[in-house]
């Protein structure tokens, strides 16, 4: 176990235990994450209080790419680092990001994005950017996509359910290196997010049920 696995473990037990319990968590089809090899975690992304609900529905460490504003926050950068988080300069091309994210994959770690690039503010998942089809094709490694509902109406102490769905992984073989190559691949990766965020809006109407499972 290294350092960022032991941060994990104490995170897990403090701020996963207080996510829990501010947002109440459900997650639908975790057994869907491979153990073990690189792979990119691609999720939608509405609230500040996405990474850490996704890092405790995660069965994996996740090595996350945040902005880098929040690596210069006082104490929070800090913080983030020592959960193996990495910066990136958004909007302008950042070469030792996308040098850090393959190297992450390289080494069978969990590379964990919010794929639009920034939160939605329309309660809907947006279009889905290059980064983690980029990284895919390029390392010959899956994608999980995963959908994220109810953290748009979240707000501390209004305790609005969170809940979390795990897709199929999914491989991009055949696929071109470039611009079209990622395009394409990220399409369907937007389309997967959005056929499980679909679902999690309606297993919200039906209250939850704790043993449904994901569309495959």
């Amino acid at each position: 176990m290294n350092k960022t696995d032991a941060a994990w473990v104490v995170g897990r037990a403090t701020i996963g235990t207080a996510v829990k319990i501010a947002a109440p968590l459900r997650v639908y089809g975790t057994e869907r994450v491979p153990m073990s090899g690189g792979l990119v975690v691609a999720a939608n992304h509405f609230s500040w209080v996405d990474p850490p609900a996704l890092g405790v529905a995660s069965p994996r460490t996740l090595y996350f790419m945040a902005k880098i504003e929040a690596h210069r926050t006082l104490g929070l950068g800090q913080l983030a680092r020592s959960f193996g988080a990495f910066a990136v300069r958004r909007g302008e091309s950042d070469r030792d990001a996308v040098r850090t994210m393959r190297q992450v994959v390289r080494d069978g770690h969990a590379l964990g994005l919010f794929a639009e690039g920034t939160r939605q503010h329309s309660g809907e998942p947006g279009p889905v950017q290059p980064g983690a089809a980029m990284v895919a094709i390029n390392e010959d490694v899956p994608v999980i996509p995963v959908a994220i509902h109810g953290s748009h109406s979240w707000r501390l102490g209004n305790f609005h359910p969170v809940s979390l769905a795990w897709g199929q992984p999914m491989t991009f073989e055949g696929l071109p290196r470039g611009g079209k190559g990622y395009k394409e691949a990220s399409i369907e990766i937007e389309r997967e997010i959005r056929r499980l965020w679909e679902w999690l809006v309606g297993i919200h109407e039906l209250g939850r049920p704790r043993h449904a499972i994901p569309p495959s």
